[in-house]
């Protein structure tokens, strides 16, 4: 143990069953996560799940799964195996989302090799010839729009399969205010911008000042920006949303000092 965050109390905003690991490296060195999960990730009732693939996706061109999340709750929908439709292609969006496909037993055509973000897969060269192909994205409810617009715009004739969605936690706060309070808190680990959003609801408008001005690390560009508007002042953004990478931006940041 290297210790290099010992004495860092970090507020680890993550859905729970996604921050066990991320809590574990931070302990491996020294620092103390509390885990306070913004977002939970639930399932989409769908009157007849087991069918809804068979008979809605046909003979797609491409299946894109823009998540993990997507790709799990896609199998719970579908009995736990989704059948590799004839001639459908597989993308993922990031290595976490094609290791989860994989594990599924399916074969993923294309992954971006630069970035981890709808951007990327569609800067990709399978994506820019896409008149009169059928894409369906699995994906949650209210996901970004860019993606299928682009697609769309590109002659593409884009459908959603939306199998879960995110909620914001009945989460009792009271731990976390005494922290922001006593000034304990070392920074913020945030992995979208529904989750921070939802972090400042539920700190509430009275601590929201103490909260901006804790060192904040986010996964994306996107949002780092969002962040800089809702107030935080000190932010550092990882090189992928891998947890290794995130423990590294934090470490940098909280050591900068």
């Amino acid at each position: 143990m290297n210790n290099v965050l010992k004495g860092a109390t970090i507020l680890v905003a993550r859905p729970a069953h996604q921050a066990a690991y991320l809590c574990q490296l931070i302990e491996q060195q020294g620092g103390t996560p509390v885990r306070f999960p913004t977002l939970e990730i639930v399932g989409v009732d769908n009157e007849n799940p087991a069918t809804f693939v068979h008979d809605n996706l046909s003979n797609p061109h491409w299946l894109i799964f823009t998540s993990a999340n997507a790709v799990n709750f896609a199998l719970k929908a579908n009995g736990g195996k989704i059948v590799r439709l004839n001639g459908a292609q597989i993308a993922a969006i990031g290595k976490a989302t094609a290791k989860e496909l994989e594990v599924a037993g399916l074969q993923v055509t294309m992954i971006p090799k630069d970035g981890y973000d709808s951007e990327a897969l569609l800067a990709m060269p399978e994506m820019q010839h896409v008149n009169g192909q059928d894409i369906w994205i699995v994906r949650g409810q209210g996901g970004r729009e860019e993606l299928a617009n682009v697609l769309r715009n590109r002659g593409a004739k884009v459908e959603y399969w939306e199998v879960y969605q995110r909620v914001m936690p009945n989460f009792d706060n009271a731990y976390v205010l005494a922290l922001l309070k006593e000034n304990r808190l070392s920074g913020i680990v945030i992995t979208s911008c529904e989750a921070l959003q939802n972090l400042m609801k539920m700190i509430g408008e009275s601590y929201q000042g103490c909260l901006v001005a804790i060192p904040l690390v986010v996964i994306s560009e996107r949002i780092s920006d969002f962040a800089a508007k809702m107030g935080f002042m000190r932010i550092a953004v990882t090189e992928n949303p891998s947890d290794p990478a995130i423990l590294n931006t934090l470490i940098g940041l909280i050591n900068e000092e």
